[in-house]
């Protein structure tokens, strides 16, 4: 799937409706779709609780605090890149809070060329979390393969006496034979044996 078929989720959350609202007009609806603008960090939070985002921008400050500890925690959330608009006066202050979170900051006042820049970095680190995703996910798939394999050659050594060579050679050479993987043979001496 290409970029340009990609969607992006995106919660805004901000004080001001008319921030809002211009950030919402910049961004392209094929693009970041669904948008979600909530107007305090608590309200924030109620929407993570039912759903994720691909993108949290926090406008700061909010009416319930400044944002910054809500930004941390949400670059916990995975896939989640997060952005956070300070003001000039406490820049250097909040983006050595932040930076080491992963937390991306920029200074207000901000331009559209530097949002539209900011979209474009955060789109590159969010496809960069997909990959790590991928690769994730592949690992516990072969990590959970062994356990499975592992547990069935198990069955075999207490079962049918087998040492543990030959369960590892008799569960290789059936899913062999039977054009099956490994981890679908373990599953059945599993099903036979327990």
């Amino acid at each position: 799937m290409s970029l340009q078929e990609r969607a992006y989720s995106v919660l805004i959350v901000c004080t001001s409706e008319k921030f809002s609202s211009e950030l919402t007009a910049l961004i392209s609806d094929s693009v970041y779709n669904p948008v979600q603008t909530v107007f305090s960090i608590s309200a924030a939070k109620r929407m993570l609780a039912e759903r994720s985002f691909d993108f949290i921008i926090i406008n700061s400050p909010l009416a319930d605090g400044t944002g910054v500890g809500f930004a941390i925690d949400s670059c916990n959330i995975e896939g989640t890149v997060v952005l956070i608009l300070i003001r000039h006066d406490v820049y250097s202050e909040i983006y050595e809070k932040v930076s080491p979170h992963g937390v991306y900051t920029l200074s207000k006042p901000i331009s559209k060329q530097t949002i539209t820049a900011a979209f474009d970095w955060m789109i590159s680190t969010r496809e960069r979390l997909r990959k790590f995703e991928k690769k994730t996910l592949s690992i516990e798939e072969k990590m959970e393969e062994i356990r499975i394999v592992n547990r069935a050659k198990w069955l075999l050594i207490n079962q049918l006496k087998m040492d543990e060579p030959q369960a590892h050679r008799y569960i290789e050479k059936q899913a062999m034979d039977n054009c099956v993987t490994k981890s679908q043979i373990a599953k059945e001496i599993i099903k036979t044996y327990s």
